[in-house]
């Protein structure tokens, strides 16, 4: 029988308490650390063979230093944690995960959306302060609703979860705006592409699904805010790193802005001078990173992580990044 793989999952409380196994157990000798302080991953990777990670973070110098490490399974799409570029150089497989969490993020950005354009909290607050016990009429008009049929969707990332979200929008009727690579140039631009800044000015709704990268850190400011229509609404359960929070706060604080949707800070858990845990500010709803959360996609996420280390073992190169 051959030696299993000595593997470590250095923040498997990332995933969960609930996720079965069982994918993973039956191929490797896994160490399932609930979380890993940085001082600690050397000693827990020093003979661990195959390393897994959602948001523990492996840098060159722990690359260097985990002698046996033949691959970094990343339990996650975004790979910005993981010093990539170290790993090649050093004949270190890295994959990650993909498409495992489109339908439980789709379904959350349109909570968000729908949530907003009906005002539901708004509404929920209102009749615990008994308005609608003291109406006159059936139904309260405090606060104006608006159909989604016929507003324009922009979305910037066209992926696996931003074609999600398209398809959706579709359903109910919205005119897709599909954005160009912010930056990009016009020449070779794809005919269903726009431009960044038309998506801006023309959305009804602006939804961000790409990658956190040097082109696309604080894609969204004061100036990118300032060209929205003022009755728009932004939705981020992208990366927190994307939008200037407290370029946010002020637009909305001020009414220039409809409303916003954000599921993802720029340091998560958010520390106190975050600007966006005010309870103050209008027009927002704020949720903890969750919009991928779905059990099913949990376990669809440790399920896609055994592939890939059963398709290493094979010898493949399965959702590879090197």
């Amino acid at each position: 029988m051959t030696k299993r793989p000595i593997a470590a999952f250095l923040d498997f409380a990332t995933l969960g308490p609930d996720i079965n196994t069982a994918s993973l157990d039956g191929l490797a000798q896994v160490a399932y650390h609930d979380q890993t302080r940085f001082e600690e991953a050397a000693a827990r990777l020093r003979e661990a063979e195959i390393a897994i990670v959602n948001k523990a973070v492996i840098d060159a110098e722990l690359i260097e230093a985990s002698l046996a490490l033949r691959l970094i399974v990343l339990a996650a799409t975004g790979s910005d944690n993981v010093d990539v570029r170290a790993a090649a150089a050093k004949g270190i497989g890295v994959a990650n995960i993909r498409g495992y969490c489109t339908a439980a993020v789709v379904q959350h950005v349109f909570a968000l959306i729908l949530g907003l354009t009906r005002k539901l909290k708004e509404y929920q607050a209102a009749i615990y302060a008994g308005a609608w016990q003291r109406s006159r009429t059936f139904a309260l008009f405090e606060y104006p609703v608006r159909e989604l049929k016929g507003k324009r969707l922009g979305i910037v990332g066209y992926g696996t979860l931003g074609r999600g979200v398209a398809d959706l929008g579709r359903c109910l009727g919205m005119e897709i705006l599909i954005c160009a690579r912010p930056g990009s140039a016009t020449v070779g631009m794809a005919a269903d592409r726009l431009h960044f800044g038309s998506v801006l000015e023309q959305a009804d709704v602006l939804s961000l699904h790409c990658p956190l990268t040097s082109a696309t850190r604080g894609l969204i400011g004061t100036a990118e805010l300032e060209r929205m229509k003022p009755d728009a609404i932004l939705i981020n359960t992208a990366r927190g790193g994307l939008i200037d929070g407290r370029a946010l706060a002020a637009a909305l604080t001020a009414g220039r802005l409809g409303g916003a949707g954000i599921d993802v800070l720029e340091q998560e858990p958010p520390t106190g001078d975050e600007p966006l845990l005010d309870p103050g500010i209008p027009n927002l709803i704020l949720t903890p990173h969750i919009a991928w959360s779905a059990r099913e996609s949990r376990q669809r996420a440790l399920d896609q992580v055994a592939e890939n280390v059963r398709d290493f073992l094979a010898g493949g190169k399965l959702r590879r990044l090197v």
